[in-house]
């Protein structure tokens, strides 16, 4: 599992298909053989053979939890116990990176840090994104790091745009908000159905726009004002709906993601890029919308 912002590296899934890091798919006969995985074609965290107990003996390595919990009077062991991912590891994990960048950006609004600063949180919020995007295991350090920077940046260019319009942070906190429930919903109620289908669109439509928004950076650098005016007035609007629209597919792509990821028994430890995977859809959302709003506020 992990992010499907496609300014980092997806780095869940192979190009096999499998899924990285965690062996193939399981071998016919074996108890996860069957199970639908729509990206693997099986439990992508099945083991090619069961695991024993290591303190039974004969007949009872072969028997199931439900026969052993008839015979010790002890219920099998649950998600914690296997160290499994679960949904309040999800919630506790995206609770402290979100929480470390609501910290990191209040502090930095009230400390009305300056702009080069910001700037250069970003920065080393970016470099850290990415040296977690191609790390094989979550480190929570890189990703609490990425959280805290992150936070930084956003609270002094929260800053920076409510100086101009004020009262815009708010409004597209509010929008991120309403964003989330929107396709959290809609992911719940199948509205939202994510397959790899789904999965290539968005991504194509994300690179293309990365590369757009990247020329229109390099022309405004060059000729100043906003370069090919992607980023202002009616294409301003178009692109900024779109990069909204783009936030929402990523955020259905995670939620997809952390379904599987419970589903399938994923270690606990990929609690940690789904809580990365959310971070990065809702911070995408909020830039998005700062940019959006205050041009129909012009």
């Amino acid at each position: 599992m992990r992010s499907s912002n496609p300014v980092f590296s997806r780095r869940g899934f192979s190009r096999s298909g499998g899924y990285a890091g965690f062996g193939a798919a399981p071998q016919a006969g074996s108890p996860a053989a069957g199970q639908a995985n729509p990206y693997a074609g099986g439990n992508p965290y099945a083991q090619t053979q069961p695991p024993t107990n290591p303190y039974a003996t004969g007949d009872q390595q072969n028997l199931t939890p439900e026969q052993l919990q008839q015979m010790y009077g002890t219920p099998p062991a649950g998600p914690l116990q296997t160290g499994r991912m679960t949904m309040d590891d999800v919630v506790m994990r995206t609770g402290m990176t979100l929480g470390t960048v609501i910290v990191a950006a209040a502090v930095a609004w009230i400390a009305q840090l300056p702009v080069g600063v910001g700037f250069g949180a970003a920065l080393v919020a970016l470099v850290l994104g990415l040296v977690q995007s191609f790390k094989r295991t979550a480190s929570p350090a890189l990703i609490m790091g990425y959280a805290l920077f992150e936070g930084l940046f956003l609270g002094v260019i929260s800053q920076v745009y409510n100086d101009r319009w004020s009262g815009i942070p708010m409004q597209a906190v509010l929008g991120t908000m309403a964003v989330f429930v929107g396709v959290l919903v809609a992911y719940k109620t199948r509205l939202i159905r994510v397959n790899a289908r789904f999965q290539r669109f968005v991504l194509a439509a994300a690179i293309g726009f990365i590369l757009l928004m990247a020329v229109n950076l390099l022309f405004a650098a060059i000729g100043g004002g906003d370069g090919l005016g992607f980023r202002s007035g009616g294409l301003g609007i178009v692109f900024g709906l779109v990069g909204v629209v783009l936030g929402a597919a990523f955020l259905a792509m995670d939620f997809k993601q952390i379904e599987d990821g419970v589903q399938y028994g994923a270690p606990r430890e990929e609690s940690w890029l789904a809580a990365f995977g959310l971070t990065l859809s809702l911070v995408w959302i909020y830039l998005e919308l700062l940019r959006l709003i205050s041009i129909f506020r012009d």
